[in-house]
């Protein structure tokens, strides 16, 4: 299914910030035409403007009511923004959420329990088309309406569907918080360089390329992350040596991330819970 195809009913983008302006500079250049697009946000930006969509604009009711509203807004700011969208709810629009923290059920309080639904957990690699977003919908949501969910946020990299809401707090401590985790093994790997004695700049350019370049190749390779591990490591040899500090049962990253993806996750719960 084509993002243009799907614009054609119209897209209404509720919050335009670095997500939403990132999935709108994906639509836009699949050829989605800035006519079929209305933004709803408060401080639109320079760039925004300069896209040529309808920004604050009325939207259209009735039958020329948008298609899809994506709901990119700060979960504290949705009380004041969903009701703009209420007179949408219970009819033929597909509501997309990609705002942290706000369940289904609530969605449904606010614009009705006939209102078809999906909820998506998106991370910041979004900003560069590498991002990785997991679906779920609502009861009310068809496959095609998740079919046409998925085709718009693959405009931002790929995605993956759930089998329940609760998988959700998971996904958020895995791949919605990881981006963080990386950034700081990042952060440390370059910082642990200079201590040996690595000029700060280098220590950092090393740590970068290192990082992503074992990313890409975890994703290209057929082999598992396990067996390249193995493939990198020789008896006895250096990375033998560090493994067995990162690979501890006591304080390695096994029990580490284990903790951390469960604070995560623990917390992804209390918010959804308000």
């Amino acid at each position: 299914m084509q993002v243009s195809e799907i614009a054609s009913r119209g897209i209404a983008l509720l919050g335009c910030g670095k997500m939403g302006s990132a999935m709108l500079a994906g639509w836009l250049d699949q050829g989605v035409s800035p006519d079929a697009v209305w933004v709803i946000d408060p401080n639109p930006s320079d760039w925004l403007r300069q896209t040529g969509v309808q920004i604050n604009a009325p939207l259209p009711e009735g039958d020329k009511a948008p298609g899809i509203v994506l709901i990119a807004v700060k979960p504290q700011m949705m009380g004041e923004a969903l009701p703009q969208m209420q007179s949408l709810g219970n009819g033929p629009t597909l509501f997309i959420s990609v705002a942290a923290g706000t369940s289904i059920a609530t969605f449904e309080d606010l614009l009705g329990s006939q209102t078809p639904l999906v909820r998506a957990m998106p991370n910041t690699p979004a900003a560069i088309g590498r991002g990785i977003t997991a679906i779920i919908g609502n009861t009310q949501a068809s496959i095609a309406d998740l079919d046409r969910a998925e085709a718009l946020l693959q405009a931002i990299g790929q995605t993956v569907r759930l089998e329940s809401e609760g998988q959700i707090d998971a996904v958020t401590g895995v791949s919605g918080s990881g981006p963080a985790y990386v950034f700081h093994l990042i952060e440390t790997l370059a910082a642990a360089g200079e201590a040996e004695g690595l000029p700060a700049d280098l220590a950092m350019q090393l740590a970068k390329a290192t990082v992503a370049g074992a990313g890409a190749l975890a994703e290209a390779a057929e082999e598992t992350p396990s067996q390249l591990r193995v493939n990198v490591t020789s008896p006895n040899g250096t990375t033998q040596a560090a493994l067995e500090v990162l690979m501890n049962e006591a304080d390695g990253f096994p029990t580490l991330l284990r903790r951390a993806v469960g604070a995560a996750t623990e917390r992804s719960k209390e918010l959804s819970r308000g």
